[in-house]
């Protein structure tokens, strides 16, 4: 039995264009047992990285299904903005992209391109894909374009020069600072809380907000968090699962071991 691919509207997007505040975590580890744990705790959606973490398609898959029963919606941020990459993804099963590294309004278009079907873009046809249950949607092909989310990742001087040139262009869904990479480019490394970096943080924000688009940032530091939010950010990622495990695994450690004794490397 086929189902259309209507009844299942991409709600992120919804969200995003409705601009609803969207509170995320970022998911690092690669296990689909630690995304379906995160994805019990009710965030509104929830970043699997294969940027900075080692993910690939055949990992992300197992996490896509863990997800299945969350009301967390998954987004993946592929490597690199590769039209290849996006379409292996985009035939998994990811409906919701974070492109990481855009600097020109010609890239965002190419980003778009990449996931949509010809003569909106050139995503290459597959029939029968993870995408579209196994040939199982009878409208997949029809309404596909439609049910993409795209977020681009501006953390450069160049993406911030120009912000309100990438936001302009149709199909980008919002864009999302990276906070860590933008102090590097404004030679702050390490530094996401300069001045200089917390003023190009705010133009970007500016230009989406312009252009109607929403804003994202990763923000681990609840303060940090809180005035994004009360700026107008809407897509906030607050933490992450190897955050969270790194953090409270050391702070239970610390709560028992004797005071004055020092951890030793272990030999294996």
């Amino acid at each position: 039995m086929s189902t259309p691919y209507t009844a299942f509207p991409n709600r992120l997007r919804q969200q995003l264009k409705a601009g609803e505040r969207l509170i995320g975590c970022w998911l690092s580890l690669g296990s689909p047992i630690t995304t379906e744990v995160v994805g019990v705790a009710g965030f509104d959606w929830l970043l699997l990285d294969s940027e900075h973490a080692p993910n690939d398609v055949l990992s992300l898959i197992p996490q896509l299904m863990a997800l299945k029963d969350s009301a967390s919606a998954p987004v993946v941020r592929p490597p690199w903005n590769d039209t290849v990459l996006i379409k292996r993804l985009l035939d998994a099963g990811c409906y919701n992209f974070l492109i990481p590294f855009v600097e020109t309004a010609e890239q965002a278009r190419s980003a778009v391109a990449a996931t949509r079907y010809p003569p909106q873009g050139v995503r290459g046809v597959s029939v029968s894909q993870r995408g579209n249950r196994y040939g199982s949607v009878s409208d997949y092909l029809q309404q596909a374009n439609e049910q993409i989310t795209l977020v681009v990742q501006i953390e450069s001087r160049a993406g911030v020069a120009a912000a309100a040139e990438i936001a302009a262009v149709e199909g980008i869904d919002g864009l999302f600072i990276g906070p860590a990479d933008l102090a590097a480019a404004y030679g702050h490394l390490g530094n996401s809380a300069h001045p200089e970096v917390q003023q190009a943080t705010v133009q970007v924000h500016e230009a989406a907000r312009a252009a109607g688009k929403a804003t994202g940032i990763l923000a681990t530091v609840e303060a940090d968090a809180r005035r994004y939010l009360d700026m107008g950010m809407s897509f906030v990622a607050v933490g992450s699962d190897l955050g969270l495990l790194r953090m409270h695994s050391q702070a239970l450690c610390d709560k028992y071991r004797d005071p004055g004794r020092k951890p030793i490397a272990s030999q294996y």
